[in-house]
């Protein structure tokens, strides 16, 4: 039997569909590419957006077209909020939410065990899934190189315009000895780089009296895995403890992704966000301060509600003072059970867009001056397998991706290297 997976949204979801996938690997199933023939296609939906929806649709859409006799099980945060939606689309078999997707080959043999037999199968139940509140670590199987390692779900912060509370229910973890445990594991396959994610990565261990900071200090003392990133971490929870642990550490780089969603404190407090741009921009300057060369991501959103043409204009001006290396910018799109919703100053979609078009360029500007600021140093880099027109790619400690002529004895390994000309072929965390 053949799994094909496919998936959308976060780096998280991408942890969770390896896990999912490796269960189906040890009942003796072979997972084949999305394009192909399949006797089971799973698609792991994100709801932060109408657009991920709609690519949720098409991925089901395909599915179907190449295999009508297909399992479909569509599983993850769409499919918490919203199972309604997805079992009017022809050809879906199941729907789970967050709280049953890890159970997702106990399901498929049971309706296969239901489809052995002579009577016709009803179409999938649509009933709304449970909040979730169990926690399972999950990591990524699929690159040797480098792993998503999910060691938290969950978020209690309600942000105004934001859904995933509702699909991803309450901030849980596991233990940072379990955690730990987890993470040798990791290192005995070999892999190099561990990537910590989460939905609100900073509230690790709040409910059993621990904290990220103890777990990342325990990680450091790991041998085997020789880099660790923070795919992403709440301003507000980003303290200066940690800024300041990373700068020492043996194995945490120089990398950190804050989401930002707002400048301006007037949006920032629609938003309910728990910082404002004083704050923000403080943290920042405390980053470069320690570590002149660390690349900092911000998320950004455009045209939420009360972002006026004048509140645009300092929220550009703000974000040019920053000293951010790049941007993650999202139109904002509303979601059903948010607070936004009843909120008015609704900006028009077609003011969002024009938003996000100038961010996006302002992102630009800044992705290329933190580059240039680079060319000339030497950073280590881990090199990947992945090898095109003769050339193998790899990051530096900092999130650069740089090239070099293929040499296969490279592979997994770090090595230190000039920065002299950047790879045309960027990817973000």
């Amino acid at each position: 039997m053949t799994i094909a997976a496919h998936t959308l949204g976060c780096k998280l979801n991408f942890a969770e569909t390896s896990h999912i996938v490796a269960s189906f690997a040890d009942a003796g199933w072979q997972q084949v590419d999305f394009d192909a023939v399949a006797d089971l296609y799973l698609i792991n939906t994100c709801t932060v957006t109408a657009i991920s929806e709609r690519k949720c649709r098409n991925a089901i859409r395909q599915a179907v077209a190449r295999n009508p006799q297909a399992i479909v099980a569509v599983v993850g945060c769409f499919a918490q909020n919203d199972p309604d939606a997805i079992a009017h689309l022809e050809g879906v078999s199941l729907i789970l939410g967050n709280d049953q997707k890890h159970h997702l080959l106990q399901h498929v043999e049971q309706l296969m065990a239901q489809r052995a037999g002579a009577h016709p199968m009803p179409g999938p139940a649509a009933a709304r899934p449970q909040a979730p509140a169990d926690f399972q670590l999950a990591y990524s199987h699929a690159d040797r190189t480098r792993t998503f390692f999910k060691i938290q779900d969950g978020c209690d912060y309600f942000c105004s315009y934001c859904a995933i509370p509702f699909a991803r229910g309450r901030s849980r973890s596991a233990s940072v000895a379990d955690t730990v445990a987890m993470t040798r594991h990791i290192a005995a396959t070999g892999t190099k780089e561990v990537v910590l994610t989460g939905v609100n990565t900073g509230t690790f261990g709040q409910g059993n009296g621990e904290s990220l900071l103890q777990l990342l200090q325990e990680l450091d003392t790991i041998d085997g895995i020789e880099r660790y990133r923070i795919s992403s971490i709440e301003p507000n929870l980003l303290i200066p403890d940690i800024i300041d642990f990373v700068a020492t550490s043996r194995h945490f780089l120089p990398h950190f992704h804050i989401p930002l969603q707002a400048g301006s404190d007037a949006v920032l407090r629609l938003m309910r966000r728990r910082y404002n741009t004083h704050f923000y921009s403080a943290l920042l300057h405390h980053i470069k301060e320690v570590m002149p060369d660390a690349c900092i991501a911000a998320d950004i959103m455009a045209g939420f509600n009360g972002e006026t043409d004048d509140e645009f204009a300092k929220v550009l001006d703000y974000v040019e003072s920053l000293p951010i290396s790049y941007l993650h910018v999202f139109t904002f799109s509303e979601r059903p059970r948010t607070a936004a919703l009843s909120m008015g100053q609704r900006i028009p979609m077609l003011h969002r867009r024009e938003h996000s078009r100038q961010l996006q360029a302002l992102s630009d500007r800044k992705k290329q001056a933190f580059y240039q600021s680079q060319l000339g140093k030497e950073r280590p880099v881990l090199w990947e397998s992945t090898i095109k027109n003769g050339l193998m790619y790899g990051f530096t400690d900092n999130y650069i991706r740089v090239s070099r002529p293929a040499d296969p004895a490279l592979i997994n390994t770090i090595t230190p290297f000039i920065i002299s000309t950047l790879s045309e072929e960027q990817e973000y965390l």
